[in-house]
């Protein structure tokens, strides 16, 4: 700095043009301004604003130098014989000028003959423009002061927090006293008009996963609404020096901590956008928690988001409370509509409860005086049973989301419900959410106790007391399992099965809740991302919910969930789609059987999904696997054998075989192509078949399993081989022999399902009975997706699942003369 206060002191004495000094200047700002990392580094968050705006200063005091000197030479006046004195406004006045903001500079004047005051002022802004600093500047003289600060409230802001930088004291003493007049003036209009500006503030700027910094809630502009109130009422020159009836010692200490963060999360983040930046976004947060001395991982980000957020919910709750006593004698009570008062010095936070519990309006808020008597309550280390009790009461009433609201705000959120205190502040980096976990949450309440779609409140209103309120809880808590390693919906399950059971709710609706946190998610991604034209989709999907009532829970929770997200998550669109899902779930509940079996392979599908093997596939060939079609394979197969299977057959371009016949002869087919199946068991028809499997895979292919209950030499390895060829490349076919079939043994079911059609066979066991089966379906076109046949001594048990595809239900009537054609022949 005394290399530039020389270099400067050269070009004055050679005369050097203005627009040489200021690009000395401009340069001397610019090297600045390249450092300013390393010295945010080593710096605090108001120590380093204070730094920058001392530097601006210097700058602005070697410019009114420089003006000095031209104006007048050899003859330069003292400071306080010019009438001219530059004062800075704003941050820059509270000397928390951050490094990308505009530098508010007020320049106060008298306008005396002789002077040339304003030519002088002209140079000291031409100057000032040349050096490329962001200038947001006023001109007045002392007389204008008064007047000008009743023309806007922004503008008398903006003067009563006025600091003197360089030029006359006796101007500045006159500013001074033109600013307590302004001080004085109509101090209740100046509280109301910033309060209405802050309210308005908020409600544009909530506290987001990107939240406004300046003017958001809990941002600076809160801090600094303290401050001017409190220069207006006492002229005090920071928040800290305010009477000790309004701000506690304490208080203050831990809004001081939470200011001074947020004040180097600013800085860095004007370092980092190398500009003006107030929007905390989020691909600007890795490198400003970096400035910060966070590592640059996901984890470490989510830390320094959350510390962000607790942060200005620090400032939110005492701003809150301080502004209410500084304005207490200034503003009437209006202002605080709907809101719950302190009926008594109460000491006990569960009295509190109880007050909240007892208050009817359908919104209402807690007064600043109620926040400050709950932040200053009484409770135990652990919760007694009156408390449980009082706040299992808080999920009976119809409004709980006030409750829970007010005592977030009252930081005692993660108190009241003790599974929410990892999620307090807990970002959500996953481009969906908007909100942090427990602001989501909150949301997802209040929707639920708000609901504006006719079927979904009907469906609530349905549900008993103790439902609604279970219900309350599983929303409140959906999301608690976030912030850990594992699966979130499963550690949600574990902390509200705790916490419902300490609260009292039965063991049936404790395990309603535990299905409703498991599959949470599940509704909006079938809904929106799914065929709900496919039968197996809504199966699939009713079967984790056994009865209406559950299916109505995770409706409302669905919903609930999606509009807290924010608006227009929820829209006439996928309300559309969950209405479809919702719909169809229920009409498939009368499918006990189908739901059962589609449970077990749901249960079979989650332990494939932890296997090795599988995990080894690639996502593509994982994803053909969930996806096939048969159910039986689930059913009958191990996890192992499955892969087995699915293996073999994502290598198999014709077909696969495989022959065992240490107890018993099985025979194990894959096929990539058509092959005749009844020709095969025609020529094995001397061997009874005690079991077999078809199952439908995928890319067109299918698995047979073919069990008889006798065994066979080695030499006969090669006959059957040979066999297994010809069903394949021959077209030659076995001449069968028409079993006898009765028409009662036979049951034909076109609606088993929307899918598929389902025949059942039961009736005497016969050589050649399966082959004959077999070539009947193979006439006429029909697909077996699934084939369980069983024989049993002299009995057989056959079911076929077979696709409608126009070929089974169109000829049932052949069908069934074709296989009972023996017994009318007999008739």
């Amino acid at each position: 700095m005394d290399m530039l206060k020389a270099e400067i002191e050269d070009l004055l004495y050679k005369n050097a043009p203005d627009f040489k000094i200021a690009k000395v200047l401009k340069q001397e700002i610019k090297e600045y301004l390249d450092t300013l990392e390393e010295t945010f580094m080593t710096s605090g968050g108001k120590d380093f604003l204070v730094k920058h705006t001392r530097k601006i200063d210097t700058i602005l005091k070697m410019v009114y130098k420089v003006a000095q000197r031209e104006m007048f030479g050899d003859y330069t006046p003292m400071k306080n014989a010019l009438p001219l004195s530059l004062i800075a406004l704003g941050s820059y006045g509270r000397e928390q000028l951050c490094v990308h903001s505009d530098i508010d500079l007020m320049i106060v004047y008298k306008d005396i003959p002789g002077y040339n005051i304003k030519e002088m002022i002209e140079k000291i802004l031409y100057i000032l423009w040349d050096t490329g600093l962001k200038l947001g500047h006023r001109v007045h003289t002392v007389e204008e002061l008064y007047p000008v600060s009743k023309t806007d409230i922004t503008i008398k802001t903006a003067l009563i927090e006025s600091r003197f930088i360089e030029g006359s004291n006796f101007i500045w003493m006159e500013t001074q006293n033109a600013i307590s007049q302004i001080r004085h003036d109509d101090p209740q209009s100046f509280i109301r008009l910033k309060i209405e500006e802050q309210r308005d503030k908020h409600e544009k700027y909530p506290i987001t996963m990107e939240p406004n910094l300046k003017d958001g809630v809990g941002g600076f502009r809160d801090a600094n609404l303290i401050f001017w109130i409190g220069k207006i009422l006492y002229n005090v020159n920071s928040i800290k020096n305010l009477p000790s009836h309004i701000i506690d010692e304490n208080d203050y200490r831990e809004f001081r901590i939470a200011l001074e963060f947020l004040f180097r999360v600013r800085s860095a983040l004007h370092l980092v956008a190398k500009k003006k930046e107030d929007t905390l976004r989020l691909e600007l947060i890795p490198d400003t928690a970096r400035l910060l001395g966070y590592k640059m991982t996901k984890n470490e980000h989510m830390k320094f988001a959350k510390k962000v957020t607790e942060s200005l919910q620090t400032i939110k709750l005492y701003s809150i409370i301080w502004l209410e006593a500084l304005s207490r004698d200034h503003l009437t009570a209006a202002i605080y509509k709907s809101c719950i008062y302190p009926q008594e010095k109460q000491t006990e936070l569960n009295a509190l409860l109880k007050q909240m519990c007892d208050y009817r309006e359908k919104t209402f808020y807690a007064h600043p005086t109620f926040l400050l008597q709950l932040i200053r309550a009484n409770r135990p280390v652990r919760h007694s049973k009156v408390l449980s009790d009082t706040i299992k009461n808080i999920f009976f009433q119809p409004y709980s989301h006030n409750i829970f609201k007010i005592l977030s705000t009252a930081k005692l959120l993660s108190y009241v419900i003790p599974p929410m205190k990892k999620v307090i502040a807990l970002p959500q980096f996953d481009g969906y959410h908007q909100f942090a976990v427990d602001i989501h949450s909150l949301g997802c309440l209040y929707h639920l106790e708000n609901i504006h779609d006719d079927l979904i409140q009907n469906l609530f209103n349905i549900l008993n007391p103790e439902e609604k309120a279970m219900l309350k809880v599983v929303t409140l808590l959906h999301d608690a399992g976030k912030g850990r390693k594992r699966d979130h919906h499963q550690v949600g399950v574990s902390l509200f099965k705790v916490f419902a059971k300490k609260l009292g709710f039965s063991p049936s609706l404790i395990e309603m809740g535990e299905t409703l946190i498991l599959y949470h998610t599940l509704m909006s991604k079938v809904a929106q991302r799914e065929d709900l034209h496919n039968e197996k989709v809504i199966l699939k999907f009713a079967s984790h919910f056994k009865t209406k009532k559950l299916l109505d829970m995770i409706y409302i929770l669905t919903y609930a969930d999606m509009s807290g997200v924010g608006e227009g998550i929820y829209n006439s669109f996928n309300a559309k789609l969950l209405k479809m899902l919702y719909e169809q779930a229920v009409r498939s509940l009368e499918h006990t059987e189908i739901l059962d079996e589609t449970a077990k392979r749901l249960k079979k599908e989650q332990t494939l999904k932890k296997h090795p093997d599988f995990l080894s596939l690639s996502k593509a060939q994982q994803h053909k696997i969930l996806l096939i079609p048969s159910n039986l394979l689930f059913l009958r197969y191990t996890t192992e054998k499955i892969l087995s299977i699915s293996k073999e057959a994502f290598d198999t371009t014709s077909y696969s075989a495989k022959i065992s016949y240490d107890d018993h002869l099985t025979i194990e087919i894959i096929r990539a192509q058509s092959f005749n199946l009844s020709y095969l068991l025609g020529k094995l028809a001397h061997l009874d078949v005690a079991n077999m499997d078809i199952c439908k895979l995928f890319d067109d292919k299918k698995y047979f399993k073919i069990d008889f209950t006798h065994t066979i030499n080695q030499q006969d390895v090669m006959l059957i081989e040979e066999m297994i060829y010809d069903a394949f490349h021959s077209k030659k076919e076995s001449v069968l022999n028409v079993p006898e079939i009765k028409k009662q043994e036979i049951q034909i079911d076109c609606d088993h399902s929307n899918m598929y059609g389902s025949m059942y066979l039961h009736c005497k066991n016969q050589k050649g009975l399966l082959a004959y089966i077999i070539q009947v379906f193979d006439s006429l076109g029909v697909d077996i997706a699934t084939a369980k046949v069983h024989s049993l001594k002299n009995s057989v048990r056959d079911m076929f699942l077979i696709e409608k595809n126009g070929n089974f239900c169109h000829n049932m009537d052949i069908i069934m003369s074709k296989l009972t054609q023996r017994e009318k022949k007999e008739k």
